[in-house]
């Protein structure tokens, strides 16, 4: 079975670490003023890797919690993947030049492919692709615009171009805790042979637990933010269960 990791999240809004409802700016809740605490906080803790989203900057289509997101790099020494407004070539060598271990390419991904092939061309095992759907159809410009593309569609668009993960998020569970839609996760992953990231609505123990059956056995991992953050999943405990199916 493929090795699971869980990602920390620390979203960024207005230079804190917040978690939003569905997506929405206006129900954020701030969970820590000190982003780079937090990094160094979720490495103490025994995570391997971290998530980071600058939700300003996916709305505005350029970096904005950029020297949030440089604190971070500096706090910590797990990799770090970025998404949120990174939309250029350039952009992207600016990141990974700063330190980042991975890029995360969302809009653009709809918006440009090609340069989403060229960049996984460019810098290998370095670029993910993010998939934020709601009802299926996937969304862009800061979750603001819906287009007719399924997440199905748009993963395979990227079949052997060198996407080193998919993370695939489901709006309408984002930041409520009901639960991964791991129906529409699984078979998202079944359908390409890119590694997928489960997000979204991760809850309890049970969505822990959800990733080791053997019928997620193509996933590479999921994302964990308000649960985290509410205490509602153990990181020693959730850390341990995972550790437990590694081969």
């Amino acid at each position: 079975m493929r090795k699971k990791i869980l990602f920390p999240a620390v979203d960024l809004k207005d230079g804190q670490c917040v978690r939003l409802k569905l997506g929405e700016m206006s129900e954020a809740t701030v969970y820590n003023a000190d982003p780079a605490a937090q990094a160094k906080a979720f490495e103490d803790e025994g995570f391997e890797w971290l998530h980071v989203v600058d939700l300003n900057g996916a709305f505005a289509g350029t970096s904005i919690n950029g020297t949030a997101v440089e604190a971070i790099l500096g706090a910590t020494k797990n990799p770090v993947q970025l998404g949120g407004g990174i939309r250029s070539l350039e952009q992207i060598e600016a990141w990974l030049e700063k330190g980042l271990a991975r890029v995360i390419l969302g809009t653009v991904a709809v918006r440009d492919p090609a340069l989403v092939r060229e960049a996984c061309q460019k810098f290998s095992d370095k670029i993910a692709v993010g998939i934020d759907a709601r009802g299926g159809k996937v969304a862009v410009e800061g979750w603001a615009e819906t287009s007719d593309l399924s997440a199905v569609e748009l993963a395979r668009r990227f079949e052997g171009a060198g996407v080193a993960a998919i993370i695939y998020t489901d709006i309408d569970r984002d930041g409520v805790l009901t639960g991964i839609n791991w129906d529409a996760t699984i078979a998202l992953a079944d359908a390409v042979s890119i590694p997928v990231i489960a997000s979204g609505g991760l809850a309890s123990m049970a969505d822990i637990e959800r990733i080791t059956r053997p019928d997620a056995a193509k996933l590479e991992g999921a994302i964990s933010g308000r649960a985290l953050y509410d205490g509602r999943i153990d990181p020693r405990e959730a850390l341990k269960v995972l550790r437990e199916v590694r081969t």
